[in-house]
């Protein structure tokens, strides 16, 4: 019995050393097809030249232009630590990980919002894991050139709103007919939600409306707002007319 526990032990002891030889060479592979890709992508799109082009568009809008509303429920419902990490969160990756596992699927990304900023501007949107490297790449790069405003406002501006409105600027017309200077707190946490599915809220103000009440919860649970400030949102939320 005893040789048998003792083998039991070395078996599993060697399994765990196999599979974890077979993650280290995963991800060095992924490693490296990310950093190619990454570095042909950049080549063609160079990363100092990332600002000048999207503050260019008709959707951008500078930090300045922007309600604090609608920058703290962005933050708070997309990369809640986008203040604190370098362009990769790995408490987030971890989550999304142990969540893909969870429903087999790779739904969860951990992406912060550098990284979504480079998916938007440099990648496709197809999932593959070898792109999730190279986006991590673009996103430590991102980080070294720009500031944290700057960084949001690129984010903000290349987003994809629904209706064919990319950007918060073209959005803020187009779904409530004023510059983003002049929306209301509950416009603003619209709007802060969109992006997570835009062609599904757009078709849908219910839906559209759901997410935005969404999004207040997570600036509660993020203290950008108080329990008794986040009840007075979601009223406001609640009455405001959506399409």
């Amino acid at each position: 019995m005893k040789m048998l526990k003792r083998f039991v032990k070395r078996l599993l002891s060697c399994l765990l050393l196999a599979a974890l030889f077979v993650l280290v060479v995963i991800g060095g592979t992924l490693g490296v097809q990310g950093w190619r890709l990454y570095r042909a992508t950049a080549a063609q799109k160079p990363i100092a030249s990332l600002y000048d082009e999207i503050s260019s568009r008709p959707g951008f809008a500078s930090c300045d232009q922007l309600p604090q509303t609608y920058i703290d429920a962005v933050i708070s419902v997309e990369d809640s630590r986008f203040e604190r990490h370098h362009g990769i969160d790995p408490a987030a990756i971890v989550r999304a990980l142990w969540a893909d596992l969870r429903t087999r699927s790779l739904a969860e990304g951990g992406s912060t919002l550098t990284q979504q900023l480079a998916k938007n501007e440099l990648f496709t949107q197809e999932k593959q894991m070898a792109r999730k490297a190279a986006e991590m790449f673009a996103a430590r790069d991102i980080e070294d050139y720009y500031s944290k405003p700057q960084i949001f406002e690129m984010y903000a501006g290349s987003c994809y709103f629904g209706n064919q409105w990319s950007g918060v600027a073209q959005a803020a017309q187009g779904y409530f007919g004023k510059p983003t200077r002049e929306l209301t707190r509950a416009e603003c946490v619209v709007l802060a939600g969109l992006p997570n599915a835009p062609s599904v809220y757009a078709a849908n103000g219910e839906l559209a409306r759901r997410r935005a009440l969404v999004v207040v919860e997570r600036m509660e649970r993020a203290k950008k707002l108080t329990h008794t400030q986040a009840l007075e949102l979601r009223d406001e939320v609640s009455a405001l007319p959506l399409w």
